[in-house]
């Protein structure tokens, strides 16, 4: 694993005052490292990148490349952690406006995160006759925003291309057991990633709930 290097150079800061932290930091760090196994910590970030579910993220990425076969657009819908870090992580590898012009891989669009109804018309107008996938993004399925979104779109799918094939554009990240978007998912047969209990939405963007939507970006 490759480590980050601080340059100290142009700081103003003697690295002598710097080092003065060293056992704090070194406590803080066994410290945290003490209490990841315990799920009510929130700790699983502290794994992650090199500790995961290698079944799952071959799933995500078969998903991945259907998606960028068959779908133009890949609409994720979530809010706040649910799709920020996606948003974060994509327009820090890719172009400014990577979303306009020419593309050899789908459009990310994103919904769920306000309760504009003008929002919702212009991007169905977008959207337009283009080949589209959704990958909703919530551990409860229940928090007002992408639920209202999920269940505006999941209606465009299905008078798009009928229920069956609009089942299989439809990616679930939620909860592993229970929840109302796990239940539907169940129900429905919707391919379903895990968002993970003891990592928290600000540290989960190496977790399903950004790799779908990253993946799915890039060739």
């Amino acid at each position: 694993m490759s480590y980050i290097k601080l340059d100290y150079t142009n700081t103003n800061i003697p690295v002598e005052d710097i080092l003065e932290y060293k056992e704090e930091v070194k406590k803080v760090h066994q410290d945290l490292h003490a209490k990841s196994n315990d799920e009510k910590e929130f700790l699983g970030w502290l794994k992650l990148p090199t500790n995961y579910d290698k079944k799952e993220f071959t799933r995500i990425k078969k998903a991945a490349s259907k998606i960028q076969k068959d779908s133009d657009i890949l609409l994720c819908i979530g809010i706040g952690g649910s799709y920020l870090g996606a948003r974060a992580v994509i327009e820090s590898l890719t172009h400014t406006f990577y979303n306009y012009g020419k593309r050899d891989c789908p459009q990310i669009l994103y919904a769920g995160n306000n309760l504009s109804p003008n929002y919702i018309n212009d991007l169905i107008d977008i959207i337009g006759d283009r080949n589209i996938s959704i990958n909703v993004i919530s551990k409860s399925g229940t928090t007002t925003e992408p639920a209202i979104a999920f269940r505006i779109f999941r209606e465009f799918l299905e008078n798009k291309y009928g229920i069956d094939e609009a089942r299989k554009r439809i990616y679930v990240t939620t909860d592993s057991e229970k929840g109302a978007l796990k239940t539907l998912a169940n129900e429905e047969g919707y391919e379903a990633f895990v968002i993970p209990d003891n990592v928290g939405g600000r540290y989960s963007v190496l977790t399903a709930v950004r790799i779908t939507s990253n993946c799915s970006s890039r060739n």
